[in-house]
């Protein structure tokens, strides 16, 4: 993993962190599938609590939510479990139903998955409408399956272009100011060779790719190519024919011929120190840019590659244990988590766009006006996992008990296409290999 990105991947949003535990779920993928209800209870008593143990802020503002909580009335009490990030999700994926807690926090990648294994419940009928009501579109479309909400997230993610004001200007490159005025990818690319130019050593981007894309990062980060350009990672239940798309690979292709102006960045520090102007990564990286460029520093979106512009989005996000026998109680708990003040404490330690809608308008960064208002404008654009369109512009990783299988497939073509790999064998096994597993496992169907 990149020294820049590390922290942010164990902890901020993404999944990042779950390349080897979304392994583990894939072995376990082999679930019976259905629904589970947790039982609603009388709630009162105490509740168990299952959080990742992330950078010591997050801890800290989380901790602080349940004190704060456990004072604020005397019919519950919530008990919380920190489990260290690098195990958290395997932990999960290792105990029974069960045995596992009455509230929990899970990546978002891994809900479909702990749904199909009877881990999570519905949890509908136990958070509140103005807290359902409250959450932003896109955070909701992450934890809903079939109607069903599985979970809610205090914050989410995003993804865009930092740039240098300064070495785009002395380049003479014209640049977006706003979702409404996106580079084509000719443009980008046209860009990348105005700034090779002036540059050096005609290294002037950087993609993150010191661990490579054979990871997590690998489909955050880069499936947005493929869903601008009209394809998916997996439509009606199927890659064929979505992910292998001649669009698709094309656009692969044009990623691929910018290996050329890509800084390794082994340092973590190419866009900060100057060797760079641009900076494919996501909001995470705003604090140390923002210190390090000021004022020069501008947020661009992702370029269009025909069906407009994109991004991942994604987070941690809170549900109900299948095995609960206080549903109501831990819903109660969820009502006060996702509260303004805890929202908004949460996203301060961790930076995060805030998952909720009035903590969202509040924030300093995200707020309209903000300088990180470019990734709340893409999260007012939900697309879901299915229904990507020209308009939309959020779009959550595909809502599925094989993800596992599809992002390994994925990222492992894209790594490959990155080394010099032909685009179209490599999606198109990518494609075959995921139709495969899917058909060994009835298309984990959740019923």
């Amino acid at each position: 993993m990149s020294p820049t990105s590390r922290r942010y991947r164990r902890t901020a949003c993404t999944g990042l962190a779950l390349a080897l535990p979304l392994a583990a779920l894939a072995a376990c993928g082999g679930g019976s599938g259905g629904d589970a209800s947790a039982a609603a209870g009388s709630g009162k008593g105490t509740i168990s609590v299952w959080a990742h143990q992330g950078q010591k802020s997050e801890s800290d503002a989380l901790q602080s939510a349940v004190k704060s909580f456990n004072s604020s009335q005397n019919k519950i009490k919530a008990e919380l479990k920190l489990i260290p990030d690098t195990d958290y999700t395997k932990t999960i994926t290792a105990t029974d139903p069960s045995k596992l807690p009455d509230v929990m926090e899970f990546d978002g990648p891994t809900m479909a998955n702990f749904v199909y294994n009877k881990k999570l419940a519905a949890i509908d009928d136990y958070v509140s409408s103005k807290t359902m009501g409250n959450a932003t579109p896109a955070s909701k479309a992450q934890g809903e399956i079939d109607g069903k909400h599985y979970g809610l997230g205090m914050y989410d993610s995003g993804l865009g272009i930092y740039g240098s004001k300064k070495l785009l200007d002395a380049a003479g490159v014209k640049y977006p100011t706003s979702l409404s005025d996106d580079w084509t990818a000719d443009q980008f690319t046209a860009a990348l060779k105005a700034l090779k130019a002036k540059d050096p050593d005609g290294k002037v981007v950087d993609l993150q790719e010191t661990a490579g894309y054979a990871n997590e990062w690998g489909t955050f980060g880069f499936a947005p190519i493929v869903w601008s350009s009209g394809g998916s990672l997996l439509k009606d239940g199927k890659a064929e024919g979505a992910l292998d798309t001649p669009a698709v690979v094309s656009a692969m292709k044009t990623f691929q011929s910018w290996k050329p102006y890509v800084d390794p960045n082994t340092d973590g520090n190419a866009f900060a120190k100057g060797r760079v102007a641009l900076s494919w990564v996501g909001h995470w990286m705003y604090p140390a840019y923002s210190k390090a460029l000021g004022s020069d520093l501008v947020v661009l979106p992702l370029p269009d590659f025909g069906d407009g512009p994109k991004t991942g989005q994604g987070s941690w996000a809170w549900g109900i244990g299948a095995g609960s026998k206080n549903g109501k109680a831990a819903g109660a708990f969820l009502d006060y988590l996702l509260n303004d003040a805890n929202v908004t404490a949460m996203t301060k330690a961790n930076g995060a766009p805030p998952a909720t809608k009035t903590a969202l308008a509040k924030s300093e960064l995200y707020k309209q006006g903000g300088p990180l208002q470019l990734f709340a404008d893409q999260l007012a654009k939900p697309c879901g996992d299915t229904d990507i369109t020209k308009s939309c512009v959020a779009v959550t990783r595909p809502i599925t008990a094989g993800y596992p299988t599809v992002t390994a497939k994925f990222s492992d073509a894209l790594n490959s296409v990155y080394g010099g790999a032909d685009p179209k064998s490599a999606l198109e096994k990518a494609a075959r290999a995921i139709d495969q597993d899917f058909s060994d496992n009835a298309g984990y169907k959740i019923p």
